[in-house]
């Protein structure tokens, strides 16, 4: 599988970055990416959320683009909440799309 460019964008009002990364990192191994570099970025005022596009804290871009899609969601800073693919909400992406997204991106790396 190809590189994928993987960054993490967080807020420090957040407590579900170290829970994002840790089930990114998982998810990463899953799909056989588990030498993929993370870059983290924390998004501390209205001005970075706006240039960055921030819908939230944590939000995952692969290959530069949110990979959970955001419309409709606010940019700014907050806490961000996923819906799971059995209808919980959650503070982090459901696994399954994550392993989904990644799994897309490194194939079009190839």
């Amino acid at each position: 599988m190809g590189v994928v460019d993987l960054e993490l964008l967080w807020w420090e009002g957040c407590p579900s970055t170290e829970r994002a990364l840790t089930e990114l990192r998982a998810a990463l191994e899953d799909v056989g990416l588990g030498d993929a570099e993370i870059r983290t970025r924390e998004i501390d005022t209205d001005v970075e959320a706006e240039q960055a596009g921030f819908r939230g804290s944590p939000t995952i871009l692969i290959d530069g683009e949110d990979f959970a899609g955001a419309d409709g969601d606010e940019i700014g800073l907050g806490c961000r909440v996923y819906r799971r693919r059995d209808g919980r909400f959650s503070p982090t992406p459901d696994p399954d799309d994550l392993r989904e997204a990644l799994s897309r991106a490194a194939a079009r790396e190839r």
